[in-house]
């Protein structure tokens, strides 16, 4: 299967992204990642939002390193051996996060299996320190698989994140060519059990579009999704890193974006982000603070 043109439309709209990078906000966050010895998953996944989101002045650390045990074929992030957890990051983040006076702090992670919790302790280290030092401010952890380990799940929850997030990513029908190491009854399970431990905190989910699903597979994804609870949705299309990843197989229209975030609604979903460039950490502050207003959110 070949990698299919990208229309011109979704060119213009990368390049207008990729211009923003040169802003003065842009330059600043920028800095502030180089002087704190941050990673993102920005840079690590090559965002096509960068530009709009350093000038907004949001980014999502990416803790625990930008090297990943396992190399899904749609992913960016490098697979090799990981370095141990560094001790300083949760302090390093934290002040981060007070200095870009960040009101809604979205941490993710490289998978970590060669950690004995999946690094769930030093992932719950660094949500405490960001609301230690700045407790107002909002933490969504996007956290791995965990391997399925509900009791690394919990010591993520015990942290009281506001949201926690955990991607399903593409369609179960295509787990096996896209997703290496992960398991699509893993996902729901550990998503269905953050709410069932508790109940209180949103959980939230993404996928990708344009790898070879269908709209029925689509449909039924979102429907499992519900079924286990699952309150945010974010759904965005797949854009190859390289020539050697997962090729694209389509790049949907505009509209039909629309029609799965009317559908997601219409199951349930209390809030959701539909379009060619968003991803799941895409203004999620935003997404959130859209829940909170109907009164779904606290």
């Amino acid at each position: 299967m070949n990698t299919v043109p990208m229309p011109q439309w979704l060119k213009d709209l990368v390049g207008r992204n990729k211009a923003a990078l040169r802003s003065s906000a842009a330059l600043r966050a920028q800095d502030s990642i180089d002087r704190h010895a941050l990673h993102t998953v920005c840079h690590a996944a090559r965002c096509p939002n960068r530009g709009e989101c350093f000038n907004c002045g949001d980014a999502t650390f990416m803790v625990l390193g930008d090297i990943c045990t396992r190399g899904c074929r749609f992913c960016a992030v490098s697979k090799a051996r990981p370095l141990p957890p560094d001790d300083n990051e949760p302090a390093r983040v934290a002040q981060a996060v007070k200095e870009w006076s960040i009101r809604y702090a979205v941490l993710t992670m490289p998978t970590r299996d060669d950690l004995p919790d999946g690094g769930a302790a030093h992932f719950a280290r660094v949500i405490t320190a960001i609301k230690t030092l700045t407790p107002e401010v909002k933490v969504e952890p996007l956290i791995s698989d965990l391997r399925g380990d509900e009791t690394a799940l919990k010591t993520v929850l015990e942290a009281v994140p506001d949201v926690l997030a955990h991607n399903v990513e593409t369609v179960p029908e295509l787990y096996s060519a896209v997703r290496v190491g992960a398991d699509y009854r893993r996902t729901l399970g550990l998503l269905e059990n953050s709410k069932k431990l508790a109940p209180h905190i949103l959980t939230k989910t993404g996928f990708m579009v344009g790898l070879g699903e269908t709209d029925e597979q689509v449909k039924r994804l979102m429907n499992d999704l519900r079924s286990c609870g699952v309150d945010l949705l974010t759904i965005g299309q797949y854009l190859a890193p390289s020539a050697a990843h997962y090729p694209v197989a389509r790049y949907p229209e505009l509209q039909e974006y629309r029609a799965w975030e009317e559908y997601a609604l219409s199951v349930g979903f209390k809030g959701v982000a539909s379009g060619p460039l968003v991803r799941s950490s895409y203004r999620a502050g935003a997404l959130y603070r859209r829940a909170a207003q109907t009164g779904l959110a606290k």
